[in-house]
């Protein structure tokens, strides 16, 4: 008998302590692969954002932290604390192109979608948006929406149809083309209409300021806040505050998760010491047969590398698989929807399959370390008299 055969009927010879060993792995492999998977797409995603928030300065109202910050990204409402007065005199300095932004929070079906007040000419021109069907706003003062792809996709809804905006109907305009981003699932309101709606009169939430020399972007942030003494952030400080957060979150999420690939450790531990002792006999045999410590080290070795190569693959797995199905339900926050905004909750990232493959071999070697010894250091006449 080879080798590789004896390791595999040993392994399949206790099916049921096997599986249940095995799922250990799988199940922690799988918790570490979701959370890595979604929170190298959350990482994408903000990178995305940020280039098509096409902004080489944003005023945020003073004060704000990098929560609003990164609300910024994902269109979470915002306070509205900017007053269009401001956005005057930002606009005054000159050099300088200022849209202005009404973040807001409404429901369709009960499900919380976000609401955007927009200065329709102006937006479209920075956005670079085009239409998918139907027409864009009419007009600055008209009181209609236009929708992002994903939303008119995700509520059946067509230009003609109408959608409910704090209890007042508003006719569907347009649909926008997809653009891969999250305005895919904003709905988009005149300004005018959207302060109306949202009982906040001249005050918007935010603005982008693209300037026409970028070699004097720190200048001009200094001319904003002298001007208005509102917050600024550059489009670089603001993304290393946004990742910042949510580094922290996804290092948080993954530690829960090596903890659970932990604890199938010493279950791959369990298992091999039990093996050991139910095997004293057949280790004994083979001692008198001529095999060697570095042989019976060996097999023991190898059998807890099966549990981390196999459970390292299911994992993987199952992982993936759980943050694509899992992605689309997860509640609508500031964090989380980046991950839910594209629509897929995993990327096919080869160095990240192999990594979280090696991980499980490597967890599941060093715990079959000591009963590989202890099995390794059995006497001959010790264990081929065992009962």
């Amino acid at each position: 008998m080879t080798l590789t055969r004896l390791v595999i009927s040993n392994i399949t010879r206790r099916r049921g302590r096997c599986l249940f060993t095995l799922l250990g792995i799988t199940v922690g492999i799988a918790s570490f692969v979701t959370f890595l998977s979604m929170g190298g797409n959350l990482k994408k995603e903000i990178y995305r954002e940020t280039n098509a928030l096409g902004a080489n300065l944003v005023v945020i109202p003073k004060g704000s932290c990098g929560y609003e910050q990164l609300s910024v990204l994902t269109g979470d409402q915002m306070p509205t604390t900017i007053t269009t007065e401001e956005i005057g005199r930002i606009r005054k300095i000159g050099g300088l192109t200022v849209i202005p932004f009404l973040a807001q929070k409404s429901a369709i079906n009960n499900r919380p979608v976000s609401v955007n007040g927009i200065e329709p000419a102006a937006t479209r021109t920075h956005k670079r948006w085009e239409m998918a069907s139907g027409e864009y706003f009419s007009g600055e003062g008209a009181t209609e929406v236009v929708l992002g792809s994903a939303i008119a996709k995700q509520e059946k809804l067509l230009p003609g149809a109408t959608v409910t905006i704090r209890e007042e109907k508003l006719p569907v305009r347009g649909i926008l083309k997809e653009t891969g981003g999250r305005d895919d699932h904003t709905i988009f309101v005149p300004m005018a209409a959207a302060q109306r709606l949202f009982k906040v009169p001249e005050r918007v939430s935010f603005a982008t300021v693209r300037v026409d020399d970028t070699s004097l972007t720190e200048s001009y942030s200094e001319k904003i806040q002298a001007a208005v003494g509102l917050g600024v952030v550059s489009d670089k400080q603001m993304l290393k505050s946004v990742l910042a957060i949510a580094g922290t979150v996804n290092l948080t999420l993954q530690l829960i998760a090596a903890v659970a690939v932990l604890a199938a450790a010493f279950g791959i531990i369990n298992t091999m010491m039990t093996a050991t002792y139910e095997r004293k006999r057949e280790i004994g045999i083979l001692q008198a047969l001529g095999a060697k410590q570095r042989t019976i080290f060996g097999i023991f070795l190898l059998e807890s590398s099966f549990y981390g190569i196999s459970g390292g693959l299911l994992g993987v797995a199952a992982g993936l698989t759980a943050s694509t199905v899992l992605s689309p339900y997860i509640s609508q926050n500031s964090m989380t929807s980046f991950v839910k905004g594209s629509g897929t909750g995993s990327t096919l990232d080869f160095g990240m399959i192999a990594g979280s493959v090696l991980f499980s071999t490597l967890v599941a070697v060093i715990a079959g370390l000591y009963p590989a010894w202890r099995a390794s250091r059995l006497s001959p006449v010790e264990a081929i008299s065992y009962e």
